[in-house]
C-alpha cells in the first residue's frame, strides 16, 4: 500500500487492481473492529478510502482516466463488499478526505455522522460550512435538521453573516458548548409566517398571535430560548413601561428582552430598549448571569439606519420579521447589502 502507482504510465486494469487490493485491506482490517466502534470505524474507513485514492492517483482523480478507474473500482468493490461503494459514494469519500485532515476528521467524527460530513462538504463556501459544522455540534442537529436549516438559509439570516470573514472564522473557532456568541444566536430576519397575519394588524395582534403560537415562535428564535413573561412591567420614576416579551437564553446565560414594532426601525427605539436593559440589569439579573440583551423586531428593514445607530451596541439587536416567506434571492440580496454597508463602515473608521 505504500508503493504509489503512476496511472499516467499504468493501464486501467493495473491501476484498478492496485487500488482494489489496497482498499480490500482497509475494509477487512476495519471489519475486525467494527463490532466495537461501528459508527466511528465506518467513518474512519470511508475517510481512509478517500485519502488512499487521493494518495495513490493524486490530481489524476478528476481526469478522464481517473473517473474511469473509479467507475471500474466501484463496480468491483460492490461485487465483493455489497452496497456502499457506488461511484458517487467514492467521490464523496474523496471530497471529505480532501476537506478534512485526519486529525480534524477523527475529532469531528466523535460527534458527527458520515451523513453530516456528506452534507457539509457539499457547501462550497468554507466559512458557511464551518458555521453549519459548529452549529451541528453545539445544538446536536440531526441530518434532517441540518438540511432544514440550510433550506431556511439560517447562515444568511444569522447576525454574524454580515461581518468580515476573518471575524466570522475567529468567532466560530472559539464557539463550543460552553461559549457561544450572541451573533450566532440572533438573526437579521425572522420568518413568522405561521402566525396567519396579513394585511393590517396592530402590535397587540402581533403579540397575541406570537403567544398563541409560542412553541413555533421559539423554534424560529432558535435553540436555548425559554419564555418568561409577556408585557413585563418596568416602573421608572412613577411611569410604567411595558416590555412586550421577556425570554431567557440558557447558553448565553442572560435575559433577552424582545420589543415588537410595526414599520421600520426608528432611532427612539434604541433609547427605549437601553432603558429596559438597564432596568433588567439592576432589578432582574441574577448574580451568575451575563448582562441582558435586547432584540427589536421590526416589520420593515432599513439596514443603513441600523448599521449606523447600533455600530458599537453589542447588547441591542435589530431584526426584520416577515409574516410571509419570500424567495431565497431576497435573503441573498439583503445579506449582500448588509455586508456592503458593514465594509463601508469599517473603511470609514
Amino acid at each position: 500500500m505504500n508503493d504509489k502507482i503512476d496511472i499516467s504510465n499504468a493501464g486501467q486494469p493495473l491501476a484498478t487492481n492496485h487500488l482494489l487490493l489496497g482498499i480490500e485491506t482497509l475494509i477487512e482490517k476495519t471489519g475486525r473492529n467494527a463490532a466495537v466502534y461501528l459508527n466511528t470505524e465506518i467513518n474512519r474507513l470511508y475517510w481512509s478510502i478517500g485519502n488512499y485514492i487521493i494518495t495513490e492517483i493524486g490530481f489524476e482523480t478528476y481526469s478522464q482516466q481517473g473517473r474511469q478507474i473509479l467507475a471500474t473500482l466501484s463496480q468491483r468493490l460492490t461485487e465483493k463488499f455489497g452496497k456502499g461503494y457506488t461511484y458517487s459514494a467514492l467521490t464523496r469519500m474523496i471530497k471529505i478526505a480532501e476537506t478534512y485532515s485526519e486529525e480534524m476528521f477523527a475529532t469531528l467524527s466523535q460527534t458527527l455522522s458520515w451523513s453530516h460530513f456528506i452534507e457539509l462538504v457539499a457547501i462550497e463556501n468554507p466559512v458557511k460550512r464551518l458555521f453549519y459544522q459548529q452549529m451541528c455540534i453545539i445544538e446536536n442537529w440531526s441530518i434532517r435538521t441540518l438540511r432544514q436549516k440550510q433550506d431556511a438559509m439560517l447562515f444568511e439570516r444569522t447576525a454574524i453573516a454580515a461581518k468580515p470573514e476573518d471575524e466570522i472564522l475567529q468567532t466560530l473557532q472559539k464557539t463550543d458548548n460552553t461559549h457561544i456568541s450572541p451573533d450566532l444566536v440572533f438573526k437579521s430576519t425572522y420568518i413568522i409566517d405561521f402566525l396567519g397575519l396579513s394585511g393590517y394588524y396592530s402590535e397587540k395582534d402581533l403579540e397575541n398571535a406570537i403567544l398563541a403560537e409560542l412553541e413555533k415562535f421559539i423554534l424560529e428564535l432558535g435553540q436555548g430560548f425559554a419564555f418568561i413573561e409577556r408585557q413585563k412591567r418596568i416602573p421608572i420614576d412613577s411611569v410604567d413601561y411595558s416590555l412586550d416579551l421577556l425570554f431567557y437564553h440558557r447558553k448565553l446565560c442572560r435575559l433577552v428582552a424582545i420589543d415588537l414594532k410595526l414599520g421600520r426601525f426608528k432611532p427612539k427605539y434604541k433609547g427605549q430598549m437601553e432603558l429596559y436593559l438597564k432596568y433588567l440589569q439592576k432589578h432582574d439579573r441574577q448574580p451568575h448571569e451575563n448582562p441582558p440583551i435586547g432584540l427589536l423586531l421590526c416589520s420593515e428593514g432599513n439596514t443603513e439606519h441600523i448599521e449606523f445607530l447600533l455600530l458599537d451596541e453589542p447588547n441591542i439587536k435589530v431584526a426584520q420579521y416577515l409574516t410571509e416567506l419570500p424567495d431565497k434571492q431576497w435573503f441573498v440580496e439583503k445579506l449582500n447589502k448588509s455586508i456592503a454597508i458593514a465594509q463601508q463602515n469599517i473603511s470609514n473608521k
